[in-house]
């Protein structure tokens, strides 16, 4: 299990225990692009440890402070454990779930992009292969030198392990920053050997990667493979910690994050200004004015304000490679309350809460209730994804559970449409206002469409497009998941501005157009669980 370097909880009330513990869940995720992942007991063959998307002069840096296989000494000479470093297409990383126990992708001879650096605990070394066209991707042994941290002081130089590259020169007498690059005729590089430390039962070593040309820029993924875990029933269990550092040339940020920067800004602007635009809408009508409207107001700036939160949390990220704590939580705290009000206010919207009744049906009571937990649930799994390592054993789970959970909460919010429109057609024929009817019923066939369409391009579209596009553009999945909820909001504001020519806004005007409705409403089961609304002289419903 993963392992956290905080401090504990102490002790206190369960009331300070739970202010602590979400704390902590909350600063969880600030790590930023400086990645610490310490695993226990841990039996798993594959660790997908890191995706990134380098530029070039971009480095990746790994420290592998501990590594404690926990056998006999004998056992551990003949473990097959390593690194694959590999970079893969747009949007797709490697999966080893279902591979079978005994390829290994330590042992592969491969001729696409593939680097490893096989543990040998025998010799104490870890062996480097490079498999395909690496002519510019340089390996280098250590940590990158780190600037001084005081005018004066001379630039600490990285520690060059013992190494001797394939045809048994010692590197002692190369210059430490000569990278082992030339290129065999099978296509395979000299290997260059790293020393490997043995201290108290453990193992550590350390490397880093620099991109030195165009044609090596892409997508990495960085994985830890213990090929002797591969088969079922047979897993030892062994303790890892690892330290990874990505840079780019302009910051801490990946290739397809650069850009978010300046786009949640704008974006902060654009439902900034979508916010104060639709609230001088509603004083100028303030006698058409519901609930609902303020809701949606509410709903433009708590957008607005978690966009600007995330943006700032990225520009941090770039330049110092974690957010700030304060800024990061104020996020988590607005994206819960944009995501909450999301589908609350959608689903309120298709009920027709408000407009036309002030009361919800049990089976719409149900249905809010199912959101509002699925909403906590979904944003309790986002928080915990961003608290952990891609590393870390549950990561998949709570990114499973997210998916999930978003689409059972996509599939609730069309269950109140659903039955309105339902509603409407069998009120259309029945009552004496056939034309209002008919009107709101082809509004709510719109709104029908439109929370589709939403959907459809936010969880479907965006995603192939991710998967499609290079890896320096899947930053165009972020602008068409804003776009896109940008436009529904507008939609949804136009198609329910409070203006008198509104037919969702339409009240009847006399007492027994209300028993007609009354009665409509009872034969078709729409009325169970609603309660009479007296009106106040002028029509109005008192709210």
């Amino acid at each position: 299990m993963a392992v956290s370097e905080r401090r504990g909880l102490g002790r206190g009330s369960p009331a300070e225990w739970g202010q602590r513990l979400l704390l902590l869940l909350l600063l969880g995720g600030c790590s930023g692009r400086i990645h610490r992942l310490a695993l226990t007991g841990e039996k798993r063959a594959d660790i997908q440890l890191n995706n990134f998307g380098f530029y070039t002069n971009g480095s990746l840096e790994v420290e592998l402070s501990l590594l404690r296989l926990g056998l006999r000494e004998a056992e551990e000479k003949s473990l097959l454990v390593g690194f694959s470093l590999s970079r893969v297409r747009s949007g797709r990383v490697h999966s080893y779930s279902t591979r079978d126990f005994q390829d290994c992708p330590l042992q592969k001879n491969s001729s696409s992009f593939l680097v490893l650096f096989l543990i040998n605990t025998k010799d104490l070394q870890v062996q480097v292969r490079k498999y395909g066209e690496q002519k510019k991707l340089f390996i280098f042994p250590g940590l990158l030198p780190k600037a001084p941290s005081e005018p004066g002081l001379p630039k600490p130089q990285a520690t060059v392990p013992r190494s001797v590259d394939g045809g048994g020169t010692s590197a002692a007498s190369k210059p430490k920053s000569t990278p082992a690059v030339p290129q065999g005729p099978s296509g395979k590089d000299k290997e260059l050997v790293l020393g490997l430390s043995h201290l108290n039962n453990s193992y550590n070593f350390s490397f880093h990667v620099v991109i030195g040309s165009q044609a090596e820029e892409g997508q990495y993924s960085l994985n830890f493979h213990n090929c002797n875990n591969s088969v079922p029933g047979k897993e030892h269990p062994f303790d890892i910690t690892v330290m990874i550092r990505e840079k780019n040339p302009d910051g801490f940020l990946s290739a397809a994050e650069m850009p978010l920067f300046k786009l949640y800004m704008v974006m902060a602007a654009c439902f900034l200004a979508a916010g104060i635009f639709w609230v001088s809408i509603l004083c100028r009508n303030m006698y058409s004015v519901f609930k609902i409207h303020w809701l949606m107001a509410a709903l433009a700036f708590t957008k607005s304000i978690s966009l600007l939160f995330h943006s700032i949390n990225y520009y941090f990220i770039n330049s110092q490679g974690h957010p700030i704590e304060g800024l990061a939580v104020m996020y988590y705290i607005t994206h819960l309350l944009k995501g909450a009000l999301l589908f609350i206010t959608i689903a309120l919207i298709g009920s027709g809460w408000a407009f036309i009744k002030c009361v919800l049906s049990d089976k719409e009571k149900k249905v809010f209730g199912i959101v509002i937990s699925m909403q906590v649930l979904a944003n309790v799994a986002y928080i915990v994804i961003q608290s952990r390592e891609e590393g870390a054993s549950d990561y998949m789970l709570w990114k499973e559970i997210l998916f999930l959970v978003d689409l059972i909460c996509c599939g609730a919010i069309l269950f109140p449409v659903v039955w309105s429109i339902r509603h409407l057609q069998d009120a259309s024929g029945t009552d004496g206002k056939v034309a209002v009817n008919l009107a709101k019923l082809k509004l709510f066939r719109h709104y029908y469409v439109m929370v589709i369409c939403y959907i459809y391009f936010t969880r479907i579209i965006a995603i192939l497009l991710q998967v499609a596009v290079p890896f320096q553009w899947q930053w165009l999945y972020q602008l068409l998941v804003e776009g896109s909820t940008l436009a529904f909001f507008v939609l949804t504001g136009y198609k329910f501005q409070p203006t008198g020519d509104n037919p969702y806004l339409q009240l009847p005007q006399e007492d027994e157009e209300d028993v007609q409705m009354e009665q409509v409403m009872t034969n078709s089961g729409f009325r169970e669980g609603l309660s009479k609304v007296n009106k106040t002289a002028s029509g109005r419903e008192l709210l």
